[in-house]
């Protein structure tokens, strides 16, 4: 065998380790050290091997706050219009009686007929003077209820309240018994919300005692007077918590639940109770 033929077979030895190396490298580097492997083994004659250009790698980058199209549409997106943003614009409204009568009609307007509609209204009569926003609870309750002492004697009826007072959660409910001490002197009141409390136990305390005062949420309340566990007929006054916003600004009326069961619940008897105007209602 002659020179020549051994450095040619040398150099095809290698060629072929390059190609089975090339084949089974996972990386680059493998790639990089076997091409400079063989061009090390060619002899000063042979043509340099010819290498593919690798292509470079494309930069990603993060998008700067207010640079992109992209991040503008999104700062579009979240300013969505909120309560919040509309009351620092205009500051909020006392509530009218004005405004119970327009949210149930437009409440029963496509639901019911016109003849419906007009039994479902309520009479101006049965409104009392609403809150302007600058009572305490107890300072409104002593200006539209100027006679309680009289009404607290006479009531000794059971599974009643002379007075309910329907707002939007148990906490508040609490918050409200609170703020009527001044008003209710040693009167009795009762919690009527589901949070912590079974509706048997509240029909078995109406039942058993005389209350003068219910404060509660509609959900509950609706569900004792369907139960006749609570019974309207000797109720004189019924109180609307409508000013007082939560932590989200929200009214009672602005939180869908509690709107369509506080509706429901006129409707099931508080309404009739007012044309027959042996209850006033009144907005806080």
């Amino acid at each position: 065998m002659t020179l020549e033929h051994t450095k040619l077979t040398k150099v095809s030895k290698n060629q072929l380790i390059l190609v089975m190396a090339v084949a089974d490298a996972s990386d680059d580097e493998a790639i990089e050290k076997l091409s400079d492997e063989t061009a090390t083994s060619k002899g000063p004659d042979s043509k340099p091997a010819v290498t593919k250009k690798r292509k470079q790698p494309t930069e990603c980058f993060l998008s700067q706050p207010g640079g992109t199209p992209g991040s503008t549409l999104k700062a579009k997106k979240r300013k969505k219009k909120k309560i919040s943003d509309v009351l620092e614009k205009s500051p909020p409204k006392p509530g009218v009686p004005e405004d119970l009568q327009n949210l149930l009609s437009q409440h029963f307007g496509t639901k019911r007929s016109v003849i419906e509609i007009e039994e479902l209204k309520l009479p101006d009569s049965c409104f009392l003077p609403a809150n302007d926003l600058t009572h305490s609870f107890s300072s409104y309750l002593k200006e539209i209820c100027p006679k309680w002492a009289k009404f607290r004697k006479n009531h000794k009826e059971k599974k009643s309240v002379v007075m309910l007072v329907i707002c939007s959660s148990a906490l508040r409910s609490l918050e409200l018994i609170k703020s009527m001490t001044a008003f209710k002197g040693d009167c009795r009141v009762l919690k009527l919300f589901a949070k912590h409390i079974k509706i048997k136990e509240q029909m078995n305390m109406l039942e058993k005692g005389v209350f003068h005062i219910g404060v509660g949420t509609p959900g509950r309340i609706k569900a004792l007077v369907e139960q006749d566990g609570l019974c309207l007929n000797s109720t004189k006054y019924i109180i609307l918590d409508w000013n007082w916003r939560d932590q989200k600004l929200r009214r009672m009326m602005d939180i869908p639940e509690i709107k369509k069961e506080t509706i429901d619940l006129l409707e099931m008897r508080i309404i009739k109770l007012c044309r027959e105007g042996s209850v006033k209602l009144g907005l806080f």
